[in-house]
């Protein structure tokens, strides 16, 4: 090995988009920062912050279980287009938005620097030229949260504590003058956006507060900074304060969404208890260390080394990026999306954004989308060992239950839940549907959101209750909703529809979709193995449905129901659920299905080549054991531009439309490609790339509660180390064949992959 893998990222650069600022967040608040020492920027999120739209009659399922049955009769007596009437008539509704809150706004007047025009590289000599003797440098430590800038003698730090739940930022530098303000102009906020601020001075500097309301509703939200000064003085300079001459300035920032008034009083009181600090110990420093025993507990669970070379582990994030592939980039990224998508993670797992924008226009609304891009950004959860994720994932699942009941009862006529495709995090009733995107018609949703939650429940070995309650709410819907049959008796799901495709002789609602057929079966199941006394019928059930179908360029169907054609070329893969995360296809237990879903990759095209397309891509030939398809697939996403320069992705290529899809989700990828577990089988290198050749993966956790290290070397040979929390017999799958392993509780096992 070539010493460790870089912990974090750095540019010689202040960010002048908010795209590049480098983030931290601590799964509530979030803050992406500019690094600018003479005109820095905050830009302050929150999970909270949805744009309520003034009507919450919209926001409720449409009524039609009524007219399901003749539905179902026009589908199943093949009127193929008989879904695109099914709708209570409503324009398409987008879910409420996901917002910015404010900028904190820090200005240090050109006067303190008296060598003329001055630049964030540093100060111009006579010549106009920047000065080299000045240098500049931005940073972000994957391991701690913190971002860093420096120049000369000013520094500013910046992270989002997860033990206080603030932003904290303390800016240094001898003789400091600061104009501070909170600044709601961000682009795309609404003109009619009530905005009112407030500034007081205090004993240890001042307290700074903006309140913003909604037009055309009772909502709010308030941020409150109180500004510790130490040195110099400090005076009102609406809508903000002037300091000077301080040497340090302590910036302890929340915002809270709310009816009425936020009592500011009381919070600012609450960030003034947070200056009391142990005797001889700086609030800033204490600040941290509290935070730390949360955030680097988390973050150091797990490592992967490439063996990059160290000259390339040294480069600033946008010199590797436009490298465009190898070790130290993959490294990097490995990194930054397992500590970005622990900062998103907590009151909410991550949304299409994460937890940060800089924009009120978010694509999408920066919702959660979950017929893919959240259970793809959150994939690496249980095998990153970050039950921090899956905990913020259980959160959203189990808050919007109630509305998944009101789906299943208002669309389909059903006792048990039904998960909609959008959420702004709040509501879960599924309104946001059109003709051409009958997200109504998916009933696949509730398994899918439920998966994770069962991978998390084997790796650690405790079901968790709440998810035995909801499997078993899903499984009642089933038991409610698959009563039609096909001429041989066989169940079938109608309506059905396959997230987002149609097929190429049909239109979107129709029967039999392979995502639904999986998630049937896999939901039927998990809920009779977590409520034996209704075992026999679910099971009964789920036997009844129909076999995935192969069609005749030998490919897994998306559609079982015959006579419905593919259209491959869709960013999309649900008709894969069943490889991948399900265990119901692959290559050890069905060869003949697994084959069939590696052909059905193979002619599957990229469309607009959304980036979780390419990574879905990934995920799943990484479980069919196709190794150059996983390259493939990565070679797409780091030589298409995806990457900003805070090393959070973009949708497209070329880095268009700020999305954390790749970025969470690409460590799931090189998870994948190295060490895949169910709750009986370990497969080791089941799809290393060429260009991997030596490495080491440690901390990961396996679905059979065991902690794993691995090391592979260039001659095919690898050694691991199992540290198995409970005793069992399990299959160990390599490159060199198949055996079994007897584990024991407490005890290490190693095993030996031996050379090619």
């Amino acid at each position: 090995m070539s010493g460790p893998p870089v912990h974090g990222t750095w540019e010689p650069e202040p960010a002048t988009r908010w795209e590049d600022a480098f983030l931290s967040g601590n799964g509530h608040h979030g803050a992406l920062v500019f690094g600018d020492p003479d005109a820095d920027r905050v830009i302050v999120t929150h999970h909270t912050l949805v744009r309520p739209d003034g009507d919450d009659g919209h926001r409720r399922p449409p009524a039609l279980a009524a007219a399901l049955p003749a539905l179902q009769d026009r589908l199943l007596a093949g009127d193929t287009a008989a879904a695109e009437d099914f709708t209570d008539g409503r324009p398409l509704q987008w879910v409420r938005p996901f917002h910015p809150a404010f900028q904190l706004r820090l200005n240090r007047p050109a006067a303190e620097d008296t060598r003329g025009p001055r630049d964030s590289r540093g100060p111009r000599d006579s010549r106009g030229t920047y000065d080299s003797c000045v240098p500049y440098r931005r940073a972000v430590d994957f391991t701690t949260g913190e971002t860093t800038a420096t120049r000369a003698g000013w520094t500013s730090r910046v992270f989002v504590s997860r033990a206080d739940d603030v932003i904290v930022q303390h800016v240094t530098a001898p003789h400091l003058t600061l104009d501070l303000s909170l600044d709601p102009r961000l682009p795309g906020a609404p003109a009619g956006l009530g905005v009112g601020h407030g500034t007081v001075l205090t004993p240890e500097g001042a307290l700074l507060t903006l309140r913003a309301r909604y037009p055309g509703s009772d909502l709010a939200y308030t941020g409150v900074t109180l500004a510790a000064v130490t040195g110099g003085t400090v005076q009102l300079v609406p809508p903000g304060v002037l300091v000077e001459g301080a040497t340090e300035v302590l910036l302890l920032t929340r915002v809270h969404r709310h009816t009425g008034e936020l009592d500011t009083v009381a919070e600012s009181r609450a960030l003034r208890a947070l200056l009391d600090t142990p005797s001889g110990t700086a609030p800033y420093d204490d600040l941290l260390a509290r935070h730390l025993d949360h955030h680097r507990t988390a973050y150091d669970r797990v490592t992967l080394d490439l063996a990059a070379d160290p000259a390339e582990r040294a480069l600033p994030g946008s010199a590797l990026l436009a490298r465009a592939g190898g070790p130290a980039l993959l490294e990097r990224l490995f990194a930054a999306g397992r500590y970005h998508l622990l900062s998103a993670s907590g009151l909410l797992p991550p949304r299409l954004t994460g937890l940060w924008t800089g924009d009120w226009n978010t694509a999408w609304s920066g919702a959660f989308t979950t017929n893919a891009n959240l259970n793809l950004q959150t994939a690496s959860a249980a095998a990153a060992a970050l039950p921090e994720v899956t905990e913020a994932h259980a959160a959203l699942v189990h808050r919007q239950l109630p509305d998944w009941r009101d789906n299943a009862r208002e669309i389909f006529g059903t006792r048990g839940a039904v998960a909609p495709s959008h959420t702004d995090g709040e509501c879960g009733h599924t309104y946001h549907f059109s003709r051409e995107y009958p997200l109504h018609l998916w009933t696949a949703g509730a398994d899918w959101l439920l998966k994770p939650l069962l991978d998390h429940d084997e790796t650690y070995g405790t079901p968790d209750p709440r998810t035995t309650a909801a499997l078993a709410e899903v499984a009642l819907f089933y038991e409610d909703f698959l009563r039609r049959t096909d001429e041989d008796g066989q169940l079938v799901v109608v309506p059905s529809y396959s997230p987002e495709n149609r097929p190429a002789n049909a239109s979107w609602g129709t029967l039999n979709a392979a995502m639904d057929l999986s998630a049937a079966r896999h939901a039927l199941r998990a809920a009779a193995d977590r409520h034996p006394e209704h075992a026999d019928r679910r099971r009964a059930l789920a036997e009844r449905l129909p076999p995935h179908r192969v069609n005749a360029d030998g490919a897994l169907a998306e559609w079982a129901w015959p006579g419905l054609a593919d259209t491959y070329d869709h960013r999309h893969l649900s008709h894969l659920y069943g490889v991948w995360p399900l265990d119901e296809i692959n290559p050890y237990d069905t060869p003949g299905l697994a084959e069939a879903a590696r052909r059905a990759l193979e002619l599957r095209g990229a469309e607009n080549d959304s980036a979780h397309g390419h990574l879905h891509h990934a995920l799943v030939a990484a479980r069919l054991r196709h190794g150059a398809g996983v390259a493939h697939a990565l070679d797409q996403v780091l030589g298409g531009d995806y990457f900003h320069a805070s090393l959070m992705s973009a949708h497209y290529p070329g880095r268009d439309v700020y999305n954390a899809d790749a970025a969470h989700a690409l460590p799931a990828v090189l998870i994948e490609m190295l060490v895949q577990s169910t709750p009986g089988r370990l497969v080791l290198l089941p799809a290393l790339p060429a260009s991997c050749p030596r490495g080491a993966l440690r901390g990961v956790r396996t679905r059979f509660g065991a902690a794993l290290d691995l090391t592979w070397r260039p001659d095919g040979s690898a050694t691991a180390v199992l540290r198995p929390d409970r005793t069992l017999r399990i299959e160990l799958r390599t490159p060199s064949g198949a055996e079994r392993l007897d584990l024991t509780a407490g005890k290490d096992h190693v095993v030996g992959v031996g050379a090619r």
